[in-house]
């Protein structure tokens, strides 16, 4: 006998579920709890099936019946709905965990995981936010350019160029990562590239004027704030490592006796371990450092807190408290300086140069080979460069 509204509503919860047959395999099963739950019953391959079509009274006794004849009808066809539903939500669940927000996120943690720098790994995170309100829910592999190109022309509308231009960059690399992790078919950021104006390129200002560079040398050695922040300043222009690099070496990495500073990859930008030669006058300003800070652990302490290394903003504010403006001379700028000036020197070969600045070489191989030849010609460099900012400092020129 056929159900009826009346008779679903008037059904009462028992100490056990029980159903309510309808006809063609479907009813309702009334569950202890008052629920009332349409199933249908029915054999694919000669065994006996069930499938959920829904809950009474959100789904209706007409919706569930039409629900009913529509999979009896794939039954017929060879299908098994049940497993079909099954495929389906499982294909829901894999589509939740690749969408970009998801791979994106997969990404970045993979990034940290393989020992990137917290500072690159800041960035990609903070490229990450730019994407996620646009394009976040999407799937990864149904993003188009033109989705991907909204978020980019707002940044440039706001004049942030530098930001669209990583910001393109970051969705790229997501999108090649979910390719050879099978994910999407394709890159379609690689397809914007050009797509926004491009940033002015950015120089960190640093002085080059030999003369300029003497005055700033007695002003760092005439400095009256924190002794610390003094011999850091004093040691930069020697080692013309990154400024990040300096603040926070540490005593285990220096070697007075062989007159090397090894810096390991984990705290260098191109996660490649550096080693500097360190002139007399180098070795002389970190035994000088080594009596204020050689029973911690950093050779240039935060002020009031040993355990920390200098902060980062100190180098900066020491220069501005000088007098040299940031148009004129930055942390960064004692790398420009030793560069530019050992270049102009013309004594030095510029593989040499580019050694000692710890800079890139993209072609493996000869990076390789270089590291090796020329460590005598940058130990020889090191002291010259130093006897040169010796003289610059009397007032002599180079």
């Amino acid at each position: 006998m056929a159900l009826t509204d009346t008779a679903i509503r008037n059904s009462k919860p028992r100490e056990r579920a029980y159903k309510l047959a309808d006809g063609g395999g479907l009813y309702v099963l009334v569950t202890p709890a008052g629920g009332r739950l349409w199933r249908l019953k029915y054999r694919a391959d000669g065994v006996e099936r069930k499938l959920a079509l829904g809950r009474y009274p959100a789904v209706t006794l007409g919706e569930a019946r039409k629900a009913r004849d529509v999979a009896r009808a794939k039954v017929s066809a060879g299908d098994d709905p049940a497993a079909a539903k099954r495929r389906e939500r499982i294909a829901r669940r894999l589509a939740a965990g690749t969408t970009f927000g998801a791979v994106s996120l997969e990404y970045v943690e993979r990034a940290e995981r393989e020992g990137r720098s917290p500072a690159t790994v800041s960035k990609l995170r903070w490229a990450r936010e730019w994407l996620l309100p646009t394009i976040g829910h999407l799937p990864v592999d149904q993003v188009e350019p033109h989705e991907l190109l909204a978020v980019l022309r707002r940044l440039e509308s706001a004049g942030k160029l530098e930001t669209a231009k990583r910001t393109r960059g970051f969705a790229s690399r997501v999108f090649r990562f979910a390719v050879v992790t099978a994910r999407a078919k394709n890159d379609p950021a690689s397809l914007l590239l050009g797509a926004v104006a491009a940033p002015r390129p950015k120089h960190l200002a640093a002085i080059l004027d030999a003369k300029r560079v003497g005055e700033l040398l007695r002003s760092i050695d005439d400095y009256s704030g924190s002794p610390v922040t003094r011999l850091g300043l004093a040691l930069a222009p020697h080692v013309f490592v990154r400024p990040g690099e300096l603040r926070q070496a540490e005593w285990s990495e220096i070697d007075f006796e062989a007159a090397v500073w090894r810096i390991p990859a984990a705290r260098m930008k191109q996660r490649r371990g550096h080693v500097v030669p360190l002139s007399r006058q180098s070795l002389a300003i970190l035994e000088e450092t080594l009596a204020l800070t050689g029973g911690g652990r950093f050779v240039f302490p935060a002020l009031g807190k040993p355990g920390r290394p200098m902060c980062e903003n100190t180098a900066t504010g020491a220069l501005r408290r000088m007098g040299f403006a940031a148009g004129e001379m930055t942390a960064h700028g004692f790398r420009a300086m030793a560069s530019t000036l050992l270049n102009e020197s013309g004594r030095w070969s510029p593989d040499a140069i580019e050694r000692a600045l710890a800079h890139k070489d993209g072609d493996q191989v000869r990076a390789a080979y270089h590291r090796g030849a020329h460590w005598d010609e940058r130990v020889r460099m090191a002291q010259w460069w130093s006897d040169r900012l010796d003289t610059l400092r009397l007032g002599g020129m180079l």
